[in-house]
């Protein structure tokens, strides 16, 4: 978790930082831990549209394969292409190789997410 930064965290170990009517996503260092060595990254298309709790990308680890589920609805604005070619840039630091921004449909929807206290909590009482 990164001190000083306003995150807001999902069930599903996705990570979101908002600014403004945009969030900022990505996989929070607890997955990437889980996943393991990262070797693929499915990003989202530009444009599509994504409803909260629904599967809108995908990773592949060298021992597994998991969703990335978006934590708010909106439409997606960009990708973090960098991923395409070096998706192990989750393993070193899943804080700054974010996976996409999507601008918000519903900015109300944040407030469901966990805080990096109410994230930490449900990690140690999940394992």
């Amino acid at each position: 978790m990164i001190p000083g930064k306003n995150l807001k965290y999902s069930k599903d170990h996705e990570w979101v930082e908002v600014d403004g009517e945009t969030a900022i996503v990505g996989v929070t260092n607890y997955a990437q831990v889980q996943l393991g060595d990262i070797v693929y990254v499915e990003l989202p298309e530009i444009g599509m549209h994504a409803d909260k709790d629904e599967a809108i990308c995908a990773i592949e680890s060298v021992k597994t394969a998991a969703d990335v589920i978006t934590p708010v609805s909106g439409e997606v604005l960009e990708v973090n292409e960098a991923l395409e070619d070096n998706p192990e840039l989750i393993n070193e630091d899943p804080y700054a190789a974010w996976i996409m921004k999507i601008q918000m449909a519903d900015i109300a929807e944040i407030e469901s997410l966990l805080s990096e206290d109410e994230y930490a909590d449900f990690c140690e009482n999940e394992g």
